[in-house]
């Protein structure tokens, strides 16, 4: 069983939430080990105040049984015995909790050593009252030095914790700073990852649009990826048989059209010819007039058909490119040879500017368009004029650009100036109209090729219309 492809959004929410859980997760991390930071010094504040109530509280004991034991010696009260025994007690307690790690045993020892020789100076008769009054004090002060001892002991242990916590909580927080830092590259390289991997379908669909953009129908499409861009690649495979279809039809419509027009445009030239010739007998001044006005339109009908029928081909040949090596330098120079009974004809001068150029193009069609524009320059330019064609590279682009000192195109007609049939409000002077067919062939041409061509703006100090071509696959000379 074939599971369903996700779509393109779904797909997108995934990206978004394996990004936000894994953000999620490390702050979710991030909180327990701030808390478990937290803790730990709360434990280590605790246990150093711990520690320093209990040295207090022995120095505190001492100073009581020490005030117990010679009033005892003085009065002999049993409570005040019982007195110095409590608090004996409560200080042997205290310093058993010191035991575990916190004091030496051997001043543990000497505190209760110096404890005992305290206690027996309590039993001794009343006739030494004064060598035990003096051994009492003695032992007290040496118990005195003790505690002093164990304070140190006490202060030392509890800035070791607070050093070996402070290490631990730096240690945790370098840790915590690296998985944070981590996480973050992570999260940047999944959304990276996601991002090139759900712009993929994307690209392949603009490029899709591209190819039909560029007339380019005989390939299908067929786009993969999320199961929403496979339907619109779907919808964009019929959107191109569609436009074939209509292309074709078109061109079966041109075809017939110029076919069932030609034939009776043919007879009627051949009425024209005859009537002028006096077949049907002779023609006064104003049937002459007549029939060579009919002779007139006629002819340019005519032209206006092959126009139309060499739109078409173009059109058509400009599907199927065969590209190939081609210096453009003597393409240019053989398009003017070409020309030259109509350029001499005028008295003009063209030139050709550039080093050699070579690009990969359809030398039968790109040289189409360019005598195109060759011919414009040549019938817009004065007399005496000059036409410039001239070719340079721009990276791997060719720039190939024709200039002429004619009129010009006016603002008007920039805009439209590459239409099928749109003819500009400015016409050579004693020539007849263009058909408005020419740089549309030019357009279609250069767009097959994948570059553009562009009217570039009027020059106040260079009179004239600067056409430019822009191509690609331009190879090293």
């Amino acid at each position: 069983m074939t599971l369903p492809r996700p779509s393109y959004r779904q797909l997108l929410v995934l990206a978004f939430v394996l990004v936000a859980a894994l953000l999620a997760a490390v702050a979710v991390r991030g909180l327990f080990t701030l808390e478990r930071l937290l803790q730990q010094s709360r434990d280590g504040a605790a246990s150093a105040l711990l520690l320093a109530a209990g040295s207090e509280r022995l120095a505190e004991q001492a100073v009581t049984m020490e005030r117990a034991a010679r009033q005892y010696l003085v009065l002999g009260d049993p409570l005040l015995r019982r007195t110095f025994e409590r608090a004996g007690d409560a200080a042997r307690e205290q310093l058993g909790s010191f035991a575990d790690g916190v004091l030496p045993a051997e001043l543990a020892a000497r505190w209760q050593q110096q404890l005992d020789l305290a206690a027996r100076q309590l039993d001794g008769s009343a006739d030494a009252l004064a060598a035990r009054d003096a051994a009492l004090v003695g032992a007290f002060r040496e118990l005195a030095a003790i505690n002093a001892e164990v304070g140190e002991e006490v202060r030392a242990v509890i800035g070791r914790r607070s050093a070996a916590l402070q290490e631990a909580l730096e240690r945790q927080r370098a840790a915590l700073a690296r998985q944070v830092l981590l996480a973050v590259v992570f999260a940047l390289a999944l959304a990276l990852a996601f991002a090139w991997w759900l712009a993929r379908p994307l690209a392949r669909v603009e490029a899709a649009i591209v190819r039909l953009g560029e007339n380019r129908l005989d390939e299908r499409v067929a786009i993969r990826g999320p199961a929403d861009v496979r339907r619109l690649g779907r919808r964009l495979d019929w959107l191109r048989q569609r436009l074939a279809e209509g292309d074709a039809d078109k061109a079966r419509f041109l075809r017939h059209v110029s076919h069932d027009l030609k034939t009776p445009l043919a007879a009627l030239r051949e009425g024209v010819a005859l009537l002028e010739d006096g077949v049907a007998g002779p023609l006064s001044a104003d049937q002459r007039e007549v029939a060579r006005i009919l002779r007139d339109n006629t002819a340019t009908l005519q032209r206006r058909i092959e126009d139309l029928l060499n739109w078409n081909a173009a059109a058509f040949a400009a599907q199927r490119l065969v590209r190939r090596p081609v210096e453009l330098g003597a393409l240019v120079r053989r398009l003017i040879d070409e020309q030259q009974l109509q350029w001499r004809a005028r008295g003009l001068t063209v030139a050709v500017e550039g080093a050699p150029l070579t690009a990969e193009v359809d030398a039968e069609l790109l040289g189409s368009a360019l005598a195109n524009l060759l011919i414009n320059a040549i019938r817009f330019s004065p007399p005496g004029g000059t036409v410039t064609v001239a070719l340079a590279r721009e990276g791997a682009l060719v720039r190939i650009e024709v200039a002429d000192q004619g009129p010009g195109v006016p603002e008007a007609d920039a805009a439209r100036i590459f239409e099928p049939f749109y003819r500009g409000s400015v016409q050579p002077d004693g020539g007849l109209p263009g058909s408005g067919i020419g740089l549309s062939i030019v357009a279609e041409t250069v767009a097959a090729h994948g570059g553009r061509v562009q009217l570039r703006p009027a020059d106040p100090e260079r009179p004239g219309a600067r056409f430019r071509i822009e191509l690609p696959h331009a190879l090293a000379d």
